[in-house]
């Protein structure tokens, strides 16, 4: 039997409780986030450390609870966030075992002991925050944006309703990279396949009515790896939590590929 083990550098060790509550602490007021902590300047395995936030002092998302800790407790603790909305897709990480947003996440729905880790499965700068220069050089690598030959018109681009209609549940993606970064062959060929977000940009493009590049976009994709990697696991579409179903805009790739050569 085949045995994989991780390298000694990385096996995360236990770590430092910073901020135990009093034992008289009132019930329910204290929540415990175990989080994950590294620091490529030290010679140290990552650990896994754990704090205890003060609900009344807070807000009610996860998000709120790391910004409380960075603040009162402990300022070393690195993470990204920006919009707090949803919006932005910065504070991407693992909460609870899932790729989520922190920031639309309610403590409530977390489990009781919030362990919080990096999206899985990328290089790490530091504590919460991934290597994502790869998921961004892939989303350049498809062009996402419109390709025209016609000449430009004065006012904008018409579309109809129905072609609009076409773009709903694929322009929303704000390439959090929740999906990719659940997806086991991304995990495994990452380097050629281009994951589940940046498959469905790929489609959001493939379906405007206004591009006029739909062939150079498929014969793009036309490769063992860059599309056809996915085997409809479907974890891209339970992680995203926008709602939106990267599986389904794959499929729609590979039934335009197969049309196409009919």
């Amino acid at each position: 039997m085949v045995e994989f083990t991780l390298p000694k550098n990385s096996k995360v060790q236990p770590g430092k409780a910073w901020n135990p509550p009093p034992q008289s602490a009132e019930a329910g007021r204290w929540r415990e986030y175990r989080i994950y902590r590294f620091d490529p300047d030290k010679a140290e395995n990552p650990r896994l450390d754990t704090y205890w936030v003060d609900m009344k002092e807070c807000g009610p998302m996860v998000l709120d609870g790391l910004i409380w800790i960075k603040n009162n407790v402990d300022p070393t603790l690195t993470f990204r966030r920006s919009c707090r909305e949803g919006v932005c897709g910065s504070c991407s990480m693992n909460i609870g075992g899932t790729n989520t947003l922190a920031c639309t996440l309610h403590a409530d729905d977390a489990p009781e002991r919030i362990s919080i880790y990096p999206l899985p499965h990328l290089p790490v700068i530091k504590d919460l925050v991934p290597d994502l220069t790869h998921f961004y050089a892939q989303h350049r690598s498809i062009e996402p944006w419109l390709k025209t030959d016609t000449p430009t018109p004065q006012k904008e681009w018409r579309q109809s309703r129905e072609d609009r209609a076409k773009l709903d549940g694929l322009y929303e993606c704000i390439l959090c990279a929740c999906c990719s970064t659940a997806c086991p062959s991304y995990w495994w060929n990452g380097e050629r396949y281009l994951g589940p977000a940046i498959l469905l940009q790929a489609d959001r493009w493939v379906e405007d009515s206004r591009d006029e590049r739909t062939g150079e976009r498929l014969d793009e994709l036309e490769d063992p790896f860059r599309l056809y990697r996915c085997h409809t696991i479907l974890n891209c579409t339970k992680a995203c939590p926008k709602g939106l179903n990267p599986a389904a805009a794959i499929s729609s790739l590979k039934r335009q590929m197969v049309e196409r050569g009919e």
